[in-house]
């Protein structure tokens, strides 16, 4: 009986936090300002992280029934807030709810808000998708969506494939396995790196550009894993043994401070921005899958690497680093400061 109810949690849970994973960052770049959009979009992120790392910490204070009985207090808080969060402009302004879309509009930028012109810029844009067929999966592989949907997909995987769900779901046995006594105090220390960092990428957001920010982010990681992959490795020579708990703790700690200041939320924040309305449900839903699969992928793959090579698995994880920095620089656009319309229109001329 334990276990189909586990089944059932797990299963409910996973089918909440998937959509939510989708909706929310797209539902926040649809209705902030557009200096404002990368701010208000991370920290969607921010909450991720701050709600990850009260778990780890009183996880290793009380039982894990009472740990899980502890989310229902923000479920609650969602159903109630839910209630007076007004409906998308842009979503209402598709589906021709013309009156309903100014009156959203007007709620969102304030009661003495000039919304003419962003209203005026909206609705072009909404005839011009309405001209255009309602987009299937396959639709997705047309010229005119295809480096959009390369964009968002590649961002989700290689924000996985540098290892964060791996090194974060086993942080305690990965400082245990560099020679600490007890992980517990290394998983606080990872706890509490990542919210303030977030803090911090959240206002970089819309100063910075999100470009800078995730090539920077990239580089730290490379830096960190690479100096975790070096601390095995010592050990595995018998070198500097004193200096192998240091670098693996240190390693990690600068990886997931790294992360969490342009890794963790510019992927999503570029995939709310890059699909047109037409195509972002079956876009959106496409990278939000590859991100999910590639969050299974690492975490399960993760103690089969260890068990090959330590070392292997953090330099592994430090490539996928240096083709992240690459791969942006090639590809990815600069969207701070444009209007959705306007990021959309930009990577179509690309």
């Amino acid at each position: 009986m334990d276990l189909c109810y586990l089944t059932l949690e797990d299963f409910s849970t996973g089918y909440g936090i998937g959509v939510f994973s989708y909706v929310v960052p797209i539902f926040i770049a649809e209705i902030a300002p557009r200096n404002l959009r990368g701010l208000l979009t991370t920290l969607n992120q921010l909450l991720i992280v701050t709600g990850s790392s009260v778990a780890y910490i009183i996880g290793s204070i009380i039982p894990w029934r009472i740990l899980a009985l502890t989310g229902l207090v923000p479920c609650v808080l969602l159903l109630v807030g839910l209630c007076f969060v007004p409906e998308s402009p842009r979503w209402l302004a598709k589906v021709g709810l013309d009156k309903e879309f100014q009156v959203a509009l007007r709620k969102l930028r304030g009661k003495d808000a000039d919304i003419t012109r962003e209203a005026a810029e909206i609705q072009v844009y909404i005839l011009t998708l309405r001209s255009l067929p309602k987009a299937s999966i396959r639709d997705l592989f047309k010229s005119k969506y295809i480096r959009s949907v390369i964009i968002g997909v590649s961002l989700m995987v290689l924000q996985q494939f540098v290892g964060i769900n791996g090194i974060g779901f086993y942080t305690s046995e990965t400082f245990v396995q560099a020679g600490l006594s007890s992980g517990k105090l290394g998983t606080i220390l990872y706890a509490c790196v990542q919210v303030p960092i977030t803090v911090v990428g959240a206002f970089l957001m819309d100063k910075s550009g999100r470009r800078p920010l995730i090539m920077i982010s990239a580089a730290g990681t490379f830096l960190g894993c690479f100096l975790a992959g070096t601390s095995f490795f010592l050990k595995g020579q018998n070198m500097f043994l004193d200096w192998v708990p240091v670098l693996a703790v240190g390693g990690i700690l600068i990886y997931i401070a790294f992360f969490s200041i342009g890794f963790g939320a510019v992927p999503w924040v570029i995939m709310s921005e890059i699909f047109p309305i037409n195509i972002k449900g079956v876009a959106g839903s496409l990278v939000v899958l590859v991100n999910w699969s590639g969050a299974w992928a690492v975490s399960y793959t993760f103690n089969f690497l260890m068990s090959w090579s330590s070392s292997g698995t953090f330099f592994i994880y430090s490539a996928f680093s240096v083709i992240t920095v690459l791969f942006v620089a090639k590809f990815v656009p600069e969207t701070k400061g444009k209007t959705l319309e306007q990021i959309q229109a930009s990577i179509n001329k690309s």
